[in-house]
């Protein structure tokens, strides 16, 4: 793949002729602004933020969506892009409720970065009276009309990453509007996960906490050996929200319906919190060292009367994969059987 030279606001560039102008400008530290865009996602070129001017082009382009070429001269601000990205943001919250106070969005909201860039007032604008009522997408899942701006994410997520087409844009009357395909959905989240206001919000915890509160927490998740990264968003000492990690782990930022919703069982009171040992048909709490005692005096009885193949391990799907490694190493190693099986199986 060959390179090209470019310039960028007087910047030059080297860069790779599959490129766009907005991937460059990112990798030089040129800031673009955007609002449709993802990088997980093909161009969208929904809102009109990322508008640029070419010389030798008498209208601007879309910067997410046009290629480099080779002496291209590219313009990221000017007043005429200013007043372009201004109306853009305007016409975008003409369909947009003025509920920021309350939306579980607030305080990492794209559009409200961008209004509060672009000092854009109130009175410059007119935002719609009749409000339309919440939607439940799904049982895990609220679909507030009134908040979204059709940037179009969701319904190209759930088509290019999950596949699942659940998502559509509806033309009734002049009016578009995204609706859902219950049938095709898989409960995923990958639509409240790249939203970028809040017409979709989690529906699942009864206490909510603003991403500036929460405390975030990254870990892998337990449900199986893949070990997807996500966000825990934790708020007095209990998970609020769960989000995918945006790095590039295994994942990719995705997570599956229990990964992103299966999270009530970390607060459940039903939860063992020490080992149990069984006294007179009864169990009762132990700590540690009696257990892991116990367990071990038992090992050794039961190679010494019967054998090592006198006892099978079995692991979980839930573990990571290393964590299985080194149990089936254990049971091979140190106990001395190849009696291992896998939850998986079942």
């Amino acid at each position: 793949m060959s390179a090209l030279k470019l310039t960028i606001d007087g910047m030059e560039i080297t860069a790779e002729e599959s490129s766009t102008i907005l991937q460059e400008a990112r990798n030089a530290g040129i800031k673009i602004p955007t609002l449709c865009y993802h990088e997980r996602l093909n161009p969208i070129v929904s809102c009109g933020m990322c508008m640029v001017e070419i010389s030798g082009h008498e209208e601007p382009v879309q910067a997410c969506a046009t290629p480099v070429v080779e002496g291209m001269e590219v313009v990221t601000n000017s007043d005429r892009l200013l007043r372009m990205r201004r109306e853009s943001l305007k016409r975008l919250l003409m369909h947009h409720a003025l509920d920021c106070p309350v939306c579980d969005k607030a305080g990492e909201c794209r559009l409200q970065d961008l209004v509060f860039e672009y000092g854009i007032k109130a009175d410059e604008y007119h935002a719609p009276e009749k409000r339309q009522d919440v939607v439940y997408a799904t049982t895990l899942i609220k679909h507030w009309p009134d908040r979204c701006v059709l940037c179009l994410r969701c319904v190209t997520a759930c088509r290019e990453i999950k596949g699942a087409c659940a998502l559509e844009v509806e033309e009734t009357e002049g009016t578009r509007r995204i609706v859902g395909i219950p049938d095709r959905c898989v409960h995923c989240g990958e639509c409240l996960q790249l939203c970028p206001v809040g017409a979709l919000t989690e529906n699942l915890s009864p206490k909510k906490g603003r991403a500036f509160l929460v405390k975030k927490v990254p870990t892998t998740c337990t449900y199986c050996g893949c070990g997807c990264q996500m966000e825990l968003r934790v708020l007095d000492n209990q998970v609020v929200d769960v989000k995918g990690r945006n790095d590039p782990g295994v994942n990719e930022a995705s997570l599956c319906v229990k990964g992103r919703f299966g999270y009530e069982f970390v607060s459940s009171d039903q939860r063992l919190t020490k080992p149990l040992i069984k006294k007179n048909g009864k169990f009762e709490e132990a700590d540690w060292d009696q257990a892991l005692r116990l367990v071990a005096r038992k090992f050794n009885q039961i190679k010494k009367e019967n054998g090592a193949d006198a006892i099978g391990g079995f692991a979980s799907a839930r573990c990571t994969n290393e964590d299985n490694y080194l149990f089936q190493k254990f049971m091979r190693a140190v106990i001395g059987t190849n009696n291992v099986d896998h939850c998986a199986r079942l």
